[in-house]
């Protein structure tokens, strides 16, 4: 899993106008979540911000956030929500989730095919029906991604199946191992 640093400080304006004036000054407004606690208020440099987020956009992402004037200096978290405006698309709020880095969660991660399968060199055509994988575990043994070789699909073949895709040891899936994910009809 991918792991980024971003640094932050403690918010302590609140309400309408306050916010306003805070991303005039090139700031974001967050709000950092954990498991039943009272959120954190936070601001972010807002190209910062932005420049982090979108190296980990649709991806599986581990967030450390250094919190300037917070009892927990550093904190691990994944990225809830993210509130952009849908004409300038600038960043408006983010929210961030406190995890556990050493207990199990689930994670969808994307399925990449690489190679030609034989049976589209024959004339085939490939039928792909999943590209994720619902799999759970520690967060940072969670794969950024699972890749799996095409090549030896031929026509009218089995396919392959979430059961062939290898999987990291430390990691469980929890999607059907007998669902065909990739055939060549």
């Amino acid at each position: 899993m991918i792991q980024v640093n971003l640094d932050s400080a403690v918010r302590t304006v609140f309400g309408k106008g306050p916010m306003r004036q805070l991303r005039m000054k090139e700031m974001t407004p967050a709000n950092l979540y954990s498991g039943g606690g009272q959120p954190v208020p936070l601001q972010f440099d807002a190209a910062a911000l932005f420049k982090g987020l979108l190296f980990i956009h649709g991806r599986n992402a581990v967030v450390t956030l250094k919190i300037e004037g917070d009892s927990k200096p550093e904190r691990n978290v994944l990225v809830q929500e993210i509130q952009k405006d849908p004409i300038s698309g600038e960043l408006i709020h983010v929210d961030f989730l406190e995890i556990a880095l050493d207990k199990p969660m689930k994670f969808t991660v994307p399925l990449k095919y690489t190679g030609v399968a034989k049976g589209v060199d024959l004339g085939g055509d490939l039928q792909i029906f999943k590209d994720t994988i619902v799999l759970q575990g520690c967060p940072m043994d969670i794969p950024d991604l699972i890749e799996t070789d095409i090549t030896p699909l031929e026509r009218g073949g089995a396919g392959i199946t979430y059961g062939d895709l290898a999987v990291p040891e430390k990691v469980e899936m929890l999607d059907n191992a007998a669902a065909v994910c990739v055939s060549v009809s």
